[in-house]
């Protein structure tokens, strides 16, 4: 019964300073609370050897020898908790030197086995006759407990009221806890020399270990909640630790328990153990076999698939995932976490690409302004020298009419110079803009009046698709009704014979939307692209100046929208504006 004490003591205690341990590696509290754990393991393995398996003479020596040690130990890792917590803090290592300077001489003399005259059983009981270096050890040990003690009560009344001061007390009262009853079963009975509770003493001190480790963890060690993120974000050290134990268990259960069974049952003779080996060799694979599975399914295979994706990446493959199953260890949320980066990554380079694309297109009309003022200045000046003398000529009398038809020709192609000046003047001229509240419908039924006036426009089937209560807009109107007015006579353009043109509007999110949609010629895909290029056009050479989309971007633009150009099934063109919301 108590072996089973022990082993279950054991793997609790294992269980909890791996829990602990996990949960911040890299503190330094977390760690010295794993390091004070794993002394206090060897105590109770120590002990579980020595009183259930060697209750022999010889085998007491070494027992106290590794007792002695094991509780200076502890102690000194107890010290350098109460140094570190709660702010994270270095070890001083001066200061570590001269207090543990002693362990130099106390720790051979214990193996030695200067600290006792005589050790072992006496008519069954144990008994130990102390020598004056081993009362010298059992105060140096004591010292130590007592100086990490005050430590902590230093830092308890620096931080009483707060969240530290909390964890510290919970601290000191584990110390207190721990401290009275190790001192009863280690010092107390054996000095009336009743050495029962030295096979327990480990055991005492389980107690004041669980209240360390709720205090390390900030009283979170038995929350419902605390478990409840376990689950949600559950470590991968958890995993592989448990598959590991678990696959020891089974293993030992499965095949362990029948071989020694089966190789021993009719005494442990030479060829009992050889059964014994050999069967164990063989079982042994098994269970090895599966930790070497579990772990690739844990760590390898996920971290191969993310290996692989991030390579894709650097390769130019942004937007990539890593196509793996969801779990919720640091490699799932690792995964989550590529994945969402990746995703970014590609939306980025690809606003990137827009805005380039943009840019380069305003830094074209900016070009392009700069340049149409020179050259309106330059041929505005002798074109209306020439405009007065024609209109001179045709004042005179006596011209043939084939002259005067002529000189209307003529008068004619400089109105249309002096049209595609103006075009060019228009945008490269910075004008403030009469921006106010209005309603944008309204705005392209003027622009819809204005282009009927045009023969061509008349033959044309219009079909209104307005949506009623549209939120209004705040915008130049001369400037719309020029965007707008030029999208329809571009849409007479491509159906001189005739066609439909559909407008419609509506709203999103964020913004008004009006649609131009005719079944004329369409526009080539490798064309699209450069429509809004100024002197950019797919009209018969004198047809066109490729200025008008030109401009409608800039005055789109300007106002905080967008104009896309998109193609229309089965054939024909859609200008899409959008406008936002005042």
């Amino acid at each position: 019964m108590l072996v089973l004490i022990y082993i279950v003591s054991l793997f609790l205690l294992v269980g909890l300073g791996f829990y602990v341990f996990v949960a911040d590696p890299r503190s330094r509290a977390h760690q010295t609370f794993a390091t004070f754990i794993a002394f206090l393991a060897l105590w109770i393995t120590k002990d579980m050897i020595f009183w259930n398996f060697f209750p022999v003479d010889e085998a007491a020596g070494w027992w106290a020898s590794v007792s002695f040690v094991i509780a200076l130990l502890m102690q000194f890792a107890m010290v350098v908790f109460a140094w570190v917590f709660p702010e994270g803090s270095r070890t001083p290592r001066k200061r570590a030197a001269i207090l543990f300077a002693p362990a130099i001489v106390l720790v051979p003399a214990a193996f030695s086995g200067l600290l006792w005259t005589r050790i072992g059983f006496d008519t069954g009981r144990f008994a130990i006759e102390l020598t004056p270096l081993a009362y010298a050890f059992v105060a140096y040990v004591y010292f130590v407990f007592v100086y990490a003690a005050r430590v902590l009560w230093q830092k308890y009344t620096s931080y009483r009221g707060t969240q530290a001061g909390q964890q510290v007390g919970a601290i000191l009262w584990s110390l207190i806890i721990t401290g009275t009853l190790k001192t009863v079963a280690n010092l107390v009975f054996p000095y009336f020399g009743r050495y029962d509770l030295l096979p327990l003493s480990a055991l005492f001190i389980l107690p004041g270990v669980v209240v360390y480790a709720y205090a390390i963890l900030n009283f979170k060690l038995f929350s419902l909640q605390t478990a409840l993120n376990q689950f949600r974000l559950f470590p991968i050290a958890y995993k592989v630790a448990l598959s590991i134990a678990s696959v020891a268990v089974l293993s030992f259960v499965i095949f362990q328990v029948p071989i020694v069974y089966l190789a021993f049952r009719n005494g442990m003779d030479e060829e009992a153990w050889r059964r014994y080996l050999v069967f164990s060799i063989i079982t042994a694979m098994i269970p090895n076999l599966v930790l070497v599975l579990l772990v690739l399914r844990i760590l390898s295979r996920p971290i191969q698939r993310i290996t692989l994706a991030a390579i894709a990446v650097t390769k130019g493959g942004y937007g990539t995932r890593v196509d793996m199953r969801k779990t919720n260890d640091e490699i799932g949320l690792l995964a989550e976490s590529f994945n969402e980066m990746s995703r970014k990554m590609a939306a980025d380079i690809e606003q990137l690409k827009r805005l380039n694309d943009q840019l380069i297109r305003t830094e074209k009309l900016a070009a392009m302004g700069t340049l149409a003022a020179g050259v309106a200045h330059e041929v505005n000046n002798p074109l209306a020298s020439i405009s007065s003398i024609v209109q001179i000529m045709r004042k005179e009398s006596g011209h043939s009419d084939e002259t005067r038809e002529r000189l209307g020709l003529i008068s004619a192609q400089i109105e249309r110079i002096k049209q595609v000046t103006g075009d060019m003047t228009d945008l490269a001229r910075s004008k403030p803009a009469a921006r106010s509240t209005l309603n944008v419908n309204d705005v392209v039924e003027t622009a819809i009046r204005l282009a009927t006036f045009d023969r061509a426009f008349q033959k044309i089937t219009l079909i209104r698709r307005m949506g009623a209560g549209l939120p209004e807009i705040v915008a130049d109107e001369d400037q719309l009704q020029q965007v707008f007015l030029n999208l329809l006579l571009n849409a007479r353009d491509a159906m001189p014979d005739g066609g439909t043109l559909e407008i419609s509007s509506y709203s999103d999110e964020e913004s008004v939307v009006l649609e131009f949609a005719d079944d004329g010629a369409g526009i080539a895909n490798e064309m699209s692209g450069r429509v809004f290029d100024p002197f950019f056009t797919t009209k018969p050479a004198g047809k066109g100046t490729g200025l008008g989309l030109a401009v409608c971007y800039g005055i789109v633009t300007a106002h905080g929208g967008s104009i896309e150009l998109h193609s229309n099934e089965p054939e024909g063109a859609v200008f899409r504006v959008k406008l936002p919301f005042a």
